[in-house]
């Protein structure tokens, strides 16, 4: 179950930069971060050298507190140093995600009003900009670099840091822009604070427990709940530094073997999908299932075996930052897996929904978190979806130099207006029903959320990847299929558009009347994405 009181944070405990000062003379001598896959570890004593020098470097830049530093780069420990350093400076850090071009980078660098931004030489190449590689922290046009012979007798009392106030601004975090232009969201001290709190309310762990930051480093998923909580606790983290395919990420997780396993849905979606429910299929295993004592048993194995190919050594599998499968959480529900769904938004610095697996209500994103309230903007919010408000300390400021999108997202009382559709049940529990942006009006005035036909649509695993969308009165789903399913169900792109409507008339018998689509239209490449690996649908509306 969640811990009764707090470990980390105390009645008086306000700053989180004096938690991370804390944190570094507490356990100096541990490992806190590892490339897996390389050997390369750095103690915490290791971390606060390298702060101390890039601190050195950044006077020597003329860069002030308060002033912004920009970071990019794929997920490694460098990242994370560079980023305690400019943290603990006092600059407002600008995490900008590698997935994005170089013109993307580019623009959030100048928009952003960054003094300086440490990157790897692969985004260095493109960019004009003040450059610090975050390889060997050297500066790419100017003869200054780290001191790597400064600081090497710090000790633990050396150590102080920058002392934040509340409602500073201390992170620049551009969105990953699913359904439109990213937005510089303006997080302040005190959502990072409530965040780590939260972390520390729920998640049971601590000193010495191994971790995998799987998530993009540069996402406030990832960020809050994959590397910066876990370093407060004294952790050690473990970073996969490669493009995480289900392969790769399940020898990780046997390797390491953390306490947390934190992912996006479309990793468990993958294993279940590819790997669990073909074996369900099979004539035999399906006899067997069909038998109620049998049933138990096959879905006891499965279940432990999914379990052991996580690193069989978690309290429970915190899932977020994308909508999950419904066909998939009915399964993981069936068999007790121990997963829950949190609910969250880079406006929140994230978090807004959570309830411990044990409480978890199937089809939720949990509830509302501590400091923060939720509500629906519906004159029946247990039946009827409105739009999700929420208010509380881990709101942001506002968009970075767009008071109109401020305005329009954060009402006179404080209300961020989150753009998701819900409903909350009698115990609080949210349930998200789609994205206001994306809702559909169908025919005959009804209220039409594509994702819930999507979920429908991926219940046949030939269609990987759909976006349903309205042409007049008519709904079209738009589907992607690889070569490797066709070859999988047996059809050539020829026999495929000949089963289509076979396929139409199973999906339209799974869905009411006014939500059937009238046609599938099959896609020849994949849809573009987000970081996050949303699909941009506003590119296909």
């Amino acid at each position: 179950m969640a811990k009764a009181k707090s470990r980390l944070f105390g009645p008086t405990d306000t700053s989180v930069l004096d938690m991370m000062e804390q944190a570094i003379k507490k356990y100096w001598t541990r490992i806190a971060y590892t490339n897996y896959g390389t050997g390369e570890d750095f103690t915490y004593g290791d971390v606060a050298k390298m702060i101390a020098r890039l601190h050195q470097l950044f006077r020597q830049l003329g860069i002030e507190p308060g002033q912004k530093i920009a970071l990019c780069d794929k997920n490694h420990a460098h990242w994370a140093i560079a980023f305690h350093a400019a943290f603990s400076y006092g600059a407002v850090v600008v995490p900008i995600l590698s997935e994005f071009s170089i013109e993307q980078i580019q623009n959030i660098y100048h928009h952003s009003d960054a003094q300086l931004i440490i990157c790897g030489q692969k985004y260095a190449d493109g960019l004009q900009a003040r450059i610090l590689n975050i390889a060997d922290f050297t500066m790419r046009d100017e003869p200054l670099a780290i001191d790597t012979t400064a600081f090497t007798d710090l000790q633990p009392a050396d150590v102080h840091y920058f002392r934040e106030r509340p409602d500073d601004l201390a992170l620049l975090s551009y969105t990953s822009g699913s359904t439109g232009r990213s937005k510089g969201v303006m997080l302040p001290y005190r959502s990072v604070w409530s965040n780590m709190h939260f972390a520390d309310e729920v998640l049971d762990f601590g000193p010495g427990d191994r971790t995998l930051a799987i998530l993009p480093m540069a996402h406030m998923y990832g960020f809050a709940f994959d590397f910066f909580f876990e370093f407060l606790i004294g952790c050690h983290v473990h970073f996969l530094t490669k493009t995480p395919s289900p392969h790769i990420v399940i020898k990780a997780f046997n390797d390491i073997r953390p306490v947390v396993v934190i992912v996006v849905p479309l990793i468990l979606e993958k294993i279940v999908q590819k790997q669990i429910f073909p074996i369900l299929r099979t004539r035999h295993i399906r006899a067997l299932t069909a038998i109620p004592i049998l049933r138990k048993v096959v879905y006891r194995q499965i279940r432990n075996k999914l379990y052991a190919a996580l690193g069989g050594n978690f309290y429970e599998c915190v899932i977020g930052g994308a909508a999950f499968n419904k066909e998939v959480e009915d399964f993981l529900h069936q068999i007790h897996f121990p997963y829950t769904v949190g609910y969250g938004m880079t406006e929140c610095g994230p978090i807004l929904g959570y309830e411990d697996w044990h409480l978890f209500a199937k089809g939720s994103c949990g509830k509302a978190v501590p400091r923060m309230q939720v509500r629906i903007d519906s004159p029946d919010p247990q039946h009827t979806p409105g739009e999700i408000l929420a208010k509380g300390a881990n709101v942001m400021l506002g968009y970075y130099k767009n008071e109109q999108e401020t305005l329009e997202a954060i009402d006179e009382e404080g209300w961020l207006h989150t753009g998701d559709l819900g409903i909350i049940d009698q115990q609080g529990n949210i349930f998200i029903r789609g994205r206001k942006k994306t809702m559909l009006l169908g025919a005959n005035g009804q209220n039409v959320y594509p994702e819930e036909i999507e979920d429908v649509i991926a219940t046949h695993t030939l269609f990987e990847e759909s976006v349903v969308v309205q042409h007049g009165e008519k709904l079209v789903a738009l589907v992607y299929i690889s070569d490797p399913a066709l070859e999988r169900h047996g059809l050539t792109r020829e026999t495929l558009m000949q089963q289509l409507d076979t396929y139409k008339r199973h999906i339209n018998s799974l869905l009411p009347p006014f939500a059937n689509i009238a046609a599938i239209e099959v896609r020849e490449q994949e849809f573009e994405k987000t970081p996050k690996r949303s699909i941009r649908r506003y590119l296909y509306t």
